[in-house]
């Protein structure tokens, strides 16, 4: 077959009568390109994924891709008829990655509800605000989150819990998710009719100030998402790039938390229609991650940096055979070029790929792989052919190639909007677009570079940290008088988290860290503390200079001193 360029196959693909036929429609009151022959929502997308294929595994637990469907439809009845869940109401998961997380999704989703997708780092503090603010009316929560439930100050009111593999006894009126599956209801789950434009997901994003968004995405927005990845892939092979082919049945390593995009869109709900074995982790063990590659022969995975390089390190260090790989994807932080070639030395069928995306755009956006990546491996690759994007500068006026400027997106995958915040809404649309708060340029051939961020944010191994959270956690100290906080380069998470500290008297690392611990999550909390003797430097406006600080800061780890 003669290759055609990436522009030439997207038209043929998405063209009249094609499967991923586009039509331009009026979705949320946006004009966006849809395809035609999507799913109209995830209930069916499971129900047309039904087979006696292997799908969910994790430890020595197999479950088929028709089993979990069941269980999950078993499990929305017992939420409609137990718990009252009604479609709009918000359902939220607080959990590992158990197969029960999967399911829970399932049977939420199909229902119409909103499934809330907590993150499961969270501290109690932070999960008592995200189920206030949700207005959940169940939760699914397994016993780690079970006792941080229970050292909330102020649970909401009226929230029903069903219990995950617990190892204590119940609190008063929590249900255990055993005896709830233990007995089929007499009938199935209410039917009803889920819309496209129907809320589906409430993911929790940190911004650069006070407490994370609900990014709401409906079913359209997510299945665009999915089929655009399938779309990119088929105008890949159209283009000449083909991976080397797998075994009968594809494989994805879950190395990823489902609470990000990343592990949920990526690793999860691209398994249905790929008829995709997902083996599922109790915790990221490089080592063990490496025996279970070679032992179900995984195919693929999507993963941070971090996380890839740990399994080079592995494969390089032990001569471990990882031949199976055909995909080594990773998003949420950047790649150093010198680990996209370490992939492709690592892993000898493997093509490594990436791309930028968010949670406000369903971790879609750019894309890259096999030889593009390698020959341009600074970049995040070229736009969806779902998604129109565009550079700006500070007035707003769009930018021609090359030139540096605010990267904003539009398109079918783009969520909904914030939920309950008509304020973050008004900052972050534009006239159809939605601000990223990330430095891009675009160069001649359509390539997207990803330079800065206009947000203060850190984003460290693919989480979201707000500097300013941090921020206001330290300055609760009593002896702390300023605090700057920053990103600052790592190899294997790509950033870590930095902090410049002015004082009243000198300060304990230790000491800070205990402080610190109740108030932040564990990855949120700093890993480099460097303490001034004196106030710290300021702009004309009377901020901190907080450029200044994070090139110090990176300047003294490159020199190998201590941050502290």
């Amino acid at each position: 077959m003669t290759s055609v360029s990436r522009i030439e196959a997207l038209a043929q693909l998405t063209g009249e009568g094609q499967p991923y036929e586009l039509v331009e429609i009026e979705a949320l009151g946006r004009r966006i390109r849809a395809f035609k022959n999507a799913p109209a929502n995830l209930g069916t997308l499971f129900e047309q994924g039904r087979s006696d294929l292997t799908f969910i595994v994790y430890d020595d637990e197999r479950l088929t891709f028709d089993e979990a469907w069941t269980r999950s439809r078993h499990l929305a009845a017992v939420m409609a008829r137990d718990f009252g869940v009604e479609k709009g109401d918000r359902v939220a998961i607080s959990m590992r990655n158990y197969p029960e997380w999967i399911l829970g999704f399932m049977a939420a989703t199909s229902l119409g509800a909103v499934a809330v997708a907590m993150n499961a780092l969270w501290q109690p503090h932070e999960m008592e605000y995200g189920l206030t603010n949700s207005g959940a009316k169940l939760l699914l929560a397994d016993q780690e989150r079970l006792d941080r439930l229970a050292a909330c100050e102020a649970p909401p009111a009226g929230l029903q819990v069903i219990a995950v593999r617990p190892t204590k006894p119940l609190a008063e009126g929590v249900r255990a998710y055993a005896e709830l599956m233990a007995t089929p209801p007499p009938e199935g789950p209410p039917m009803r009719e889920v819309a496209p434009d129907d809320d589906a997901i409430m993911l929790y994003t940190s911004g650069s100030t006070g407490h994370p968004k609900g990014a709401v995405s409906t079913h359209r927005n997510i299945l665009s998402a999915l089929f655009s990845w399938e779309l990119d892939a088929q105008a890949g092979m159209l283009a000449g790039f083909a991976p080397v082919a797998g075994g009968l049945q594809p494989a994805a390593l879950l190395a990823i938390p489902l609470f990000h995009v990343s592990g949920l869109h990526v690793s999860l709900l691209q398994s249905f229609r790929a008829q995709r074995r997902l083996v599922c982790m109790y915790r990221w063990d490089p080592e063990l991650a490496v025996e279970i590659i070679e032992r179900e022969k995984i195919t693929g995975f999507n993963a941070p940096p971090a996380v890839t390089g740990d399994l080079v390190e592995i494969a390089r260090r032990k001569g471990r055979d990882l031949s199976s790989l055909i995909a080594v994807g990773g998003g949420g932080a950047s790649r150093a070029p010198e680990q996209v070639r370490a992939i492709d030395a690592a892993f000898p069928n493997a093509a490594p790929n990436t791309g930028w995306g968010m949670t406000e755009t369903n971790a879609i956006g750019t894309s890259i792989a096999g030889p593009d990546y390698l020959a341009h491996p600074a970049s995040s690759g070229r736009v969806s052919g779902v998604l129109d994007i565009r550079i700006v500068d500070e007035a707003g006026v769009e930018q021609p190639p090359m030139a540096r400027g605010e990267l904003q997106i539009r398109g079918a995958s783009i969520m909904r909007g914030y939920w309950n915040r008509p304020d973050a809404n008004a900052d972050t649309f534009v006239d159809g677009w939605m601000r990223t708060g990330d430095v891009a340029y675009v160069d001649e051939e359509g390539f997207v570079y990803i330079v800065d961020r206009i947000k203060d944010l850190v984003i460290r191994g693919g989480e979201n940290i707000g500097c300013g959270a941090v921020e206001a956690a330290l300055l609760e100290h009593p002896e702390i008088l300023e605090a700057s906080v920053y990103g600052v380069p790592d190899d294997r998470l790509g950033e870590e988290v930095g902090a410049t500290i002015y004082a009243r008297a000198p300060l304990d690392e230790a000491e800070l860290r205990s402080f610190l611990e109740p108030r932040l999550a564990r990855f949120e909390i700093p890993r480099y503390f460097h303490f001034s003797g004196e106030p710290l430097p300021r702009i004309a406006s009377g901020k901190i200079l907080k450029r200044q600080l994070r090139d110090e800061a990176a300047q003294r780890l490159a020199q190998r001193e201590p941050a502290s």
